[in-house]
């Protein structure tokens, strides 16, 4: 299991008649915490819009690209980045591989540190979720990138990935502007949603290795069950404490009309912004489920290898090589099951972070199945795939 080098992050935030007016930050601990490489390309493999085709050719092309950048730490080092092929790279391609490592460290590190047992809604993109619950989340404005439907009630994730130049990879003691600008924007964005639930993680890419900021609000339902035993505490950093501006309700209620012009008049039934919650929130994940079942069965029939079955479903799909910048170092197994089988997740991860050398790593979410492994060495059979998940 590869590491990655995460620094974790309480704050406040001070209220008042306007929402949020003030945050305060404060850092609690620092350390190594393992991450599934296999559970970072099973995010980003469900990151398009489910909503309409997926090109499993676009799909393949994709993670074909993210395992090309970025490297396993062979089941006992740090997740790896080649910065050298990054920084030649165009700066579109930086930003997107950048940007899914963002994301997938994201769902990966918090599954662990918080160790959460996701309900059946799983996660959800707020870029897919339908029009029509304009009433739920605000239609304009900033949005966060996940929605993860957990047993303690929704919980909101935003991920940013960066290459980081400097030779220490976390910014020297308080954050970067552009981290306060962005929980400034999210503090408004919650208590604008009825005080929703959310956290935030900023993951650094560089010769290091991969490092992550996480922020979470200090009453964080999702965080209540934070594990800092991975981590070393760190309690004589000073606060960082910063106001929050207030929002300009002019340019709001522009932004909200010039959105309502512009959105299509298929599946919307436009409301302006409000809340309704907990409930209404849980609502907007269980609508995307049929969109995402239906495109998931599409992904299934266009498969036309078997590769066996798993607690007595089918199972297809195939093997992906990270070879867009030449030989490749790694390859993925991209499984579609027949219908969901739910695992206990809590003994996936358990059985990820196992510090047994010949571990397999690979995840299994619902009806996505990846297994990643380097080139070195022969691929695993299905029965040793399936058995992996079963402990």
């Amino acid at each position: 299991m590869s590491t990655v080098h995460a620094r974790v992050w309480r704050f406040t935030v001070q209220k008042g008649k306007a929402g949020a007016e003030a945050v305060e930050a404060r850092e609690i601990a620092q350390g190594p915490i393992p991450v599934s490489l296999a559970a970072m390309v099973n995010v980003n493999a469900l990151a398009c819009d489910l909503r309409k085709t997926v090109d499993k050719s676009v799909r393949d092309h994709e993670i074909s690209l993210l395992l090309s950048y970025i490297l396993d730490g062979q089941g006992k080092g740090p997740l790896r980045v080649d910065c050298s092929a990054l920084d030649s790279s165009a700066l579109h391609i930086q930003r997107f591989v950048s940007e899914c490592t963002g994301l997938g460290v994201m769902s990966a590190a918090s599954e662990v540190l918080f160790d959460w047992s996701h309900t059946t809604g799983g996660l959800s993109s707020f870029d897919v979720l339908p029009g029509k619950l304009g009433g739920v989340y605000a239609q304009t404005g900033v949005r966060p990138d996940l929605l993860y439907d957990l047993a303690a009630g929704p919980v909101a994730g935003e991920a940013r990935g960066r290459r980081r130049r400097a030779k220490q990879m976390f910014p020297a003691g308080k954050g970067t502007t552009d981290q306060r600008e962005r929980l400034q924007k999210l503090a408004q964005w919650s208590v604008a949603h009825g005080d929703h639930d959310y956290f935030m993680s900023w993951v650094w890419l560089g010769p290091g290795g991969v490092y992550v900021d996480i922020f979470l609000p200090e009453q964080s339902a999702a965080s209540k069950g934070l594990k800092t035993g991975l981590l070393k505490v760190t309690t004589d950093q000073k606060p960082w404490q910063f106001h929050v501006p207030r929002p300009d309700r002019r340019r709001e209620a522009d932004m909200i009309l010039d959105d309502v012009d512009a959105l299509p008049d298929e599946d919307h039934e436009m409301t302006l912004p409000g809340i309704t919650g907990q409930a209404a929130a849980r609502e907007a994940i269980r609508k995307v489920g049929p969109a995402a079942e239906e495109a998931m069965s599409r992904a299934f029939d266009r498969e036309a290898h078997q590769l066996g079955t798993f607690q007595g479903v089918p199972v297809r799909g195939r093997w992906i090589r990270g070879d867009v910048l030449g030989e490749a170092r790694h390859e993925v197994l991209v499984g579609i099951l027949q219908e969901p089988v739910e695992l206990n997740r809590h003994e996936q991860r358990k059985r990820l972070i196992s510090p047994a050398g010949d571990r397999l790593d690979t995840f299994l979410d619902g009806r996505l199945l990846t297994t990643v492994r380097t080139i070195d060495g022969p691929r695993p059979g299905w029965d040793r795939i399936s058995a992996e998940l079963l402990g």
